[in-house]
């Protein structure tokens, strides 16, 4: 898509992190734009500084996880707007651990936000923008998605999983001559929030407190030196907008700690040897 002036933009997570600053960076390229989160307060605020700069916007409460309430944002993006043109599934979340110990509430906390709510998108608004024959779909992936590091067994399964769908969905676009592109998403350590994730965890998932875990509060550590080293979400926004425009679909890190990271496991596949470890650092 090269003009996207008047166009409409969603974006989920679009409270904080990236998906605010994909927000924002449609807002400058004055497009109208509807934000969903989990997190009403947070989305309100994002919602009245985006106004505040002039820019249309609808903010929507929604749950990714729940296939019912993606559908009810649709709802109210085509009442608001009338289209949906640029469909940012970013909402994500993290929990880390021993594969074999963690929690399953972590795992369905996880893929039900990371995996499931990229499903849910795509199902709810690839119909929109093929019977448009016009759009863009981004869906937030990681180079997680391209790595397996240990501790992280649920992050990396719902990363990998999302960039494998956003392959198959851009080979079938493009088997039917759709008019719709598709981009993968894949940062690399981003300043974002998600080392406060737990903030919006639902009650029923919860872990129960006072369970000691070492594994957990070295990955929690680990985290949240990221987060505080990561780049500014404001550097990927401009990556994905980029993207959109030259309809690419990787959107990678730029870097070289994770190249190499992500190298080293293509060539373990290549040559069919035992993984190799990597560390991104």
């Amino acid at each position: 898509m090269k003009r996207l002036e008047g166009r409409v933009a969603v974006v989920t997570g679009a409270a904080s992190g990236i998906g605010r600053a994909l927000a924002g960076t449609f807002a400058k390229e004055r497009m109208k734009v509807v934000l969903a989160d989990v997190e009403p307060d947070a989305l309100a605020a994002a919602a009245r500084e985006l106004a505040g700069r002039g820019a249309e916007v609808l903010a929507v409460e929604t749950d990714v996880t729940r296939q019912d309430q993606v559908d009810a944002l649709a709802a109210r993006t085509l009442d608001s707007f009338g289209a949906a043109h640029v469909v940012c599934n970013n909402a994500g979340v993290f929990a880390g651990g021993l594969s074999w110990t963690q929690p399953l509430e972590d795992y369905q906390w996880v893929l039900g936000v990371n995996m499931w709510g990229v499903i849910h998108g795509i199902r709810t608004f690839v119909p929109i923008l093929l019977r448009q024959d016009e759009g863009h779909v981004v869906n937030t992936a990681s180079m997680a998605a391209l790595t397996a590091m240990p501790f992280a067994g649920a992050y990396h399964m719902s990363k990998h999983a999302v960039l494998a769908l956003s392959e198959v969905l851009y080979h079938e676009l493009r088997s039917q001559g759709a008019s719709v592109g598709v981009s993968a998403l894949c940062p690399e350590a981003v300043a974002t929030r998600i080392d406060h994730a737990e903030r919006n965890r639902p009650a029923h998932l919860r872990v129960p407190a006072g369970v000691a875990r070492s594994d957990v509060e070295l990955v929690d550590g680990a985290i949240r030196a990221a987060v505080a080293r990561g780049i500014s979400p404001d550097v990927i926004a401009a990556r994905v907008l980029e993207a959109i425009r030259e309809d690419r679909f990787y959107v990678l890190s730029d870097g070289d700690a994770w190249r190499r990271s992500a190298h080293s496991r293509l060539e373990d596949v290549r040559l069919g040897r035992n993984p190799s470890l990597v560390p991104p650092v």
